[in-house]
Order: C-alpha cells, then structure tokens, then sequence
C-alpha cells in the first residue's frame, strides 16, 4: 500500500517504537493519529509530525471507540494500524514475597493483548467499509510481539503469555480478513533500545547487547519503523511473524 494520504494510527506512539512508526508512517505522506495513555507524550509527537494526538486507554473498549472516530472525522477511514502499546514489568511467578498477584497479571493481559485486540478490531471495521485500493487492498494491520513470546525469560510469565497471545491471534485475523483485503501482521523485536532498556545501567546494557550475535548493539526504533513501513508497502506480508532481533535467542 502506497500510505500517501491515507488514515494511519498508532498505538503507544507517544515513545519508543510507537513514536518512530509515527514519524516514519507521516514521513511517507500518511496522516497519522498517535494514541496513548499519555495524552501530552501524544500530543508531542502528533505536532513534530502534522497529525493528531489523543489520550487513548486501548484496554477501554469505548476509549478506543472514541480515539478511533476522532481519528476518523480528522483523516480518513483508518488504512494502517501498528500496535506498539504495552508495558512490560517483570516479576516471578513465586517470588520470596510469595505468589505473584493475580491483578498483576491481569494488568499485563489487558494491556498488552486485550489493547492489541481492541484496536484490531476496531480498525479491521474501519478497513472494511473502506473503498478498495490497488490489488484490492483495503489496510493493514501490524502488531507488536516480543522474542519473548517464545522464549521468555524468568519474570516474564505474564509478558510472555500476551505477546505469544498477540501471535496466536494474527493468523487467524488475517485468514478471517483476507476477503476484505486487509493483512495482519506481526513484528517480535528482540533487544530495542527504548526507553526501558537505556535506563538501566550501562553495564547491564552493555552485558545484553554482548548477546546480540550480530550487530553487537541493541536494535534502533527507527529500525523497527523501518520494518513496519515495509511491511505496509508490502502487499506479499500477511499473516506472519517477523523477528526483529539481530539473531539473538533469549537464554
């Protein structure tokens, strides 16, 4: 798909991956609208970029609704959706504090599949009533998992589970969706250098990007958006994972 002039969103788009796929989609000629929990991030980003900023809870089923039709009314039936917003706190299962809390989990669920989930669908609506394009096409749709969908690591039980879920929904979404003309996809980043990683200590930065076979860094948001743009030009993508991580495999 040729984004010129087409309705973008992004979620999670006030930072990180969320904010690079915001700047590269409007860079390319799409009007983007940045949801995120963090209204004023949001609105940074959507004024660096010509587009629209709004506060969006993507759990919230008539949060997203509204952010969606103002995106609507503002740019056009939605063409492109990536999905980037998510937290990812660590815990164990059974810690020396005891079990982990059962909200704990819940919270990471909601977020970060249940949101991803949200936004599909309400896009896919949008999609769908949407004038056919070239081959067809009508939108697509990208979400984001995580190397740790398959290799999770110690602490990572709920952040695992959502973004394995992310992958488990897609193929299924694409196959359901593919008579309308809208793809789904998914990138699974391993190692980026957002926010959460570069706040930590530099030796600690430094030990994990040692395990990144090749380059021996961690991967550059501009990266992933670089990755999501294709993906969206692409008319071959549908219904796969894409991995994100330099070859690394989580230990």
């Amino acid at each position: 798909m040729d984004v010129r002039g087409h309705g973008a969103i992004v979620t999670g788009g006030g930072s990180g991956l969320g904010a690079a796929s915001a700047r590269a989609l409007a860079g390319a000629g799409a009007k983007v609208c940045v949801l995120d929990l963090n209204g004023e991030a949001a609105a940074t980003v959507a004024k660096d970029i010509g587009g629209l900023g709004l506060a969006c809870d993507v759990a919230s089923a008539e949060a997203a609704e509204t952010a969606v039709a103002q995106a609507s009314a503002a740019h056009g039936p939605c063409r492109v959706l990536v999905n980037c917003a998510g937290i990812a706190p660590a815990k164990r299962i059974v810690g020396r504090k005891g079990t982990m809390a059962l909200d704990d989990f819940e919270t990471v669920i909601r977020v970060n599949l249940i949101g991803s989930f949200n936004l599909l669908r309400l896009a896919a609506a949008e999609m769908a009533g949407a004038e056919a394009l070239e081959d067809g096409e009508r939108g697509v749709i990208v979400s984001t998992s995580s190397v740790a969908a398959v290799e999770g690591q110690i602490g990572q039980a709920a952040y695992a589970a959502s973004k394995a879920g992310i992958i488990g929904m897609m193929l299924p979404a694409a196959r359901e969706f593919a008579k309308l003309g809208i793809r789904v996809m998914t990138v699974a980043p391993g190692l980026i250098g957002t926010p959460l990683l570069l706040n930590m200590p530099q030796e600690v930065q430094d030990n994990l990007a040692a395990q990144v076979p090749f380059p021996h860094r961690f991967g550059k948001p501009e990266e992933f958006a670089g990755l999501v743009l294709h993906i969206a030009e692409n008319r071959m993508l549908n219904g796969d994972v894409i991995r994100l991580d330099g070859a690394m495999r989580m230990q």
